[in-house]
């Protein structure tokens, strides 16, 4: 198939891209800097620099393809910078209107798969229940465009193809800063998840996350939870990285520090028990490698410069 991929040299893209071109795909990927086009051809693929928010730009690029799988983000550059409400605008432009434009390049230039990349901690708390895709979402402030992002896949899916929508849990890796500022609190002694030590948390690695990605090419429309296959209680989360690391379990921040971080905070403070059950019957041949983080950690930790410690 001919596969237009943006995002592709983003955290989740630079794993997709190989796939794809492995699996015998032609792949055209969206890079917006030389070094980063030359990374992208050494895959194999094809590298172009487009403007999202150039509607004519995007029609002409898209045209002539099969698929489109949108991984476009713009995710502020810290993880305190992610508690800020303005950090955020860029992205959600990238969610509310390049999403939008990009469903409609696909619309007009005759493309039958539509592949949007979404997140999966805007659900409810649910305590211990378990989350399908029939929950409805209930976002925070900061992240209310991923129902943009979401209907942009649902009207391609009305205009008679298939739109496929991907709720990504929280992404670990050894290559996120996000992991890294994990490591570095339970490192000191500090568990860096607000909520209750018994709430919920869904994650995802980022190459199980890429798999996901790849096995969509051949699911039904609708929207899919893409997490691992046992969600842990915080609890769970920070000990099972303790543990990888060679240090005490973590102490949990008082509840009230959850205030402090604003609607990010109340939002990560959710108990998420998400399912994965509906991708794992759609598409057969995906299953995370990590059944869970307490696997996952060791491999991440061990993944890093230097190793475990």
């Amino acid at each position: 198939m001919r596969i237009f991929v943006t995002g592709a040299t983003g955290v989740i893209g630079r794993r997709v891209v190989p796939l794809l071109t492995a699996a015998g795909h032609s792949v055209t990927g969206v890079a917006r800097s030389a070094e980063k086009r030359v990374a992208l051809e050494r895959t194999g693929a094809k590298a172009v620099d487009v403007d999202l928010f150039d509607r004519e730009g995007v029609r002409r690029a898209v045209a002539g393809h099969d698929v489109v799988v949108n991984l476009a983000t713009h995710m502020p550059v810290s993880t305190f910078r992610m508690l800020l409400p303005w950090s955020w605008h860029e992205n959600d432009r990238v969610r509310r209107e390049g999403s939008a434009i990009l469903a409609d390049a696909a619309i007009a230039g005759g493309v039958m798969r539509f592949i949007q990349e979404s997140f999966a901690p805007a659900y409810p708390d649910r305590g211990d229940a378990w989350i399908r895709e029939d929950t409805p979402l209930e976002p925070a402030r900061y992240n209310r465009t991923i129902v943009d992002a979401e209907r942009s896949a649902e009207r391609f899916t009305v205009s008679g193809r298939i739109g496929v929508v991907l709720r990504f849990a929280g992404f670990y890796g050894p290559d996120a800063f996000t992991t890294r500022d994990t490591i570095d609190m339970v490192r000191r002694g500090w568990s860096p998840l607000p909520g209750s030590p018994e709430g919920y948390v869904s994650s995802i690695a980022h190459d199980d996350a890429a798999m996901a990605v790849v096995a969509a090419l051949g699911v039904p429309a609708g929207a899919y939870n893409v997490t691992d296959d046992e969600p842990v209680r915080r609890r769970d989360y920070v000990g099972s990285l303790a543990a990888a690391l060679g240090v005490a379990p973590p102490r949990f921040l008082p509840a009230w520090t959850a205030r402090l971080m604003g609607s990010a905070g109340a939002l990560l403070s959710r108990s998420e028990r998400m399912s994965n059950r509906k991708l794992r019957t759609a598409a057969p041949g995906w299953r995370p490698k990590y059944h869970s983080v307490r696997e996952g950690w060791s491999a991440i930790v061990a993944a890093l410069p230097g190793g475990t410690p």
